[in-house]
């Protein structure tokens, strides 16, 4: 299975039936595709709309509506659009339940850097340090190394997103939850030792005694 469909995957079983969600740009968007049976979240857009789904077809786009990121998406009836004013009061405000980011680095306290490199440019933040400081549970979605390096570190080396701990962190690897404790595995992928993700990550791992394997569903 590809990295992205099964990180995205795993986040999916994540979701609550009921849940205000917001969906990062890139890989965290594929976690409309996997919902569970029974389960309908209403997934928020920074750029103001709540209400979008998964795209079945192009045909279904509406070009003069897109999610964040400004691919053009497509929404459940009674769907709202409103301006980003409004949009903002509902993450400041503590009312999204959930919001899925990528990461460039998680370090040992949770903390995680997801908006800037030093050195590129970048159009500026987004709504990323809103959402890690806003929303009741924050997921990192991403791939355990970049270009062989590690992404989840002792101390993150880049900009910061926010001070706030996020909650949990899923990659293709591994299900890691940041604690007063530090960092602990919480579930390996199907076929992944616990060498390999050691051997993956340059923080230090909690390894509880009952590690389990990711149930993914088909």
């Amino acid at each position: 299975m590809e990295a992205k469909t099964l990180i995205a995957k795993r986040v999916a079983q994540e979701m609550v039936d009921g849940d205000l969600v917001n969906l990062g740009i890139g890989l965290p968007t594929l976690v409309t595709n996997y919902l569970p049976d029974g389960v309908r979240v209403f997934f928020q857009s920074e750029n103001g709309l709540i209400g979008m789904q998964a795209l079945p077809e192009k045909a279904a786009a509406f070009e003069d509506l897109t999610d964040a990121g400004g691919t053009p998406a497509s929404f459940i009836p009674g769907a709202a659009a409103f301006d980003s004013v409004a949009s903002f009061g509902f993450i400041r405000g503590g009312h999204l339940d959930v919001t899925v980011l990528g990461g460039l680095q998680v370090d040992e306290g949770g903390q995680l850097a997801n908006w800037m490199v030093p050195g590129k440019m970048v159009p500026g933040m987004g709504g990323a340090m809103d959402l890690v400081t806003g929303a009741k549970k924050v997921i990192v979605a991403m791939t355990h190394t970049a270009k062989g390096s590690p992404k989840i570190i002792k101390k993150c080396n880049l900009p910061l997103t926010s001070v706030r701990r996020v909650d949990l962190i899923v990659t293709e690897m591994a299900v890691i939850e940041p604690s007063d404790a530090g960092l602990v595995l919480k579930e390996l992928a199907p076929g992944v030792s616990l060498d390999e993700v050691k051997a993956a990550t340059e923080a230090e791992l909690l390894v509880p005694d009952d590690l389990k394997e990711m149930a993914l569903a088909a």
